[in-house]
C-alpha cells in the first residue's frame, strides 16, 4: 500500500489553499502501478485510488498524518483512464484543528464531474497532536 500511496504523491501537483483552492491536480501515466490489473487493456483508475487522491491531497495542504474512518459515499460517474488530468476539489477547506471531521469532495475531468466523494477522517495519533 506504501507503494501505492507514494505514486500517488508523486502525480499529484497541489493548488493554493490560501487563494482559497482546495484542490490538487492528478496526471496518471499508463504504467501507473493501479492501472495494472484495473482492467488489462481497458485501464481505468481504481475508485479506491480516486479516494487516496484525497487523501493524500488533504494530508498534504494540513501537514497532518490522517486515518480513513468511514467511506460515507462513493459515486464514481466516469471512468478515468491513463493520461487524463483530474482535480481533486474539497466542497469546504478543513478547520486547523480537528479531531475528527467529514469532508466532501469532487474529482472533475475537464471540469466534468468524474466522482464524488464523502469521507470521515481523523487525526492519526501519531500525527504530532
Amino acid at each position: 500500500m506504501r507503494k501505492i500511496k507514494s505514486e500517488i504523491r508523486g502525480c499529484m501537483e497541489l493548488g493554493n489553499p490560501e487563494a482559497g483552492l482546495w484542490e490538487a491536480y492528478f496526471l496518471f501515466p499508463p504504467d501507473f502501478i493501479a492501472f495494472q490489473g484495473h482492467f488489462p487493456g481497458r485501464a481505468i483508475l481504481p475508485g479506491a485510488c480516486q479516494i487516496q487522491c484525497l487523501l493524500s491531497m488533504l494530508e498534504e495542504f494540513t501537514g497532518k498524518t490522517l486515518a480513513l474512518k468511514e467511506i460515507v459515499l462513493a459515486k464514481h460517474i466516469t471512468p478515468v483512464r491513463p493520461d487524463e488530468a483530474i482535480t481533486v476539489r474539497l466542497i469546504e477547506p478543513l478547520p486547523p484543528d480537528f479531531p475528527e471531521k467529514t469532508v466532501k469532495a469532487v474529482i472533475l475531468h475537464d471540469e466534468v464531474k468524474v466522482s464524488e466523494i464523502r469521507i470521515r477522517v481523523s487525526l492519526r495519533e501519531n500525527s504530532g497532536i
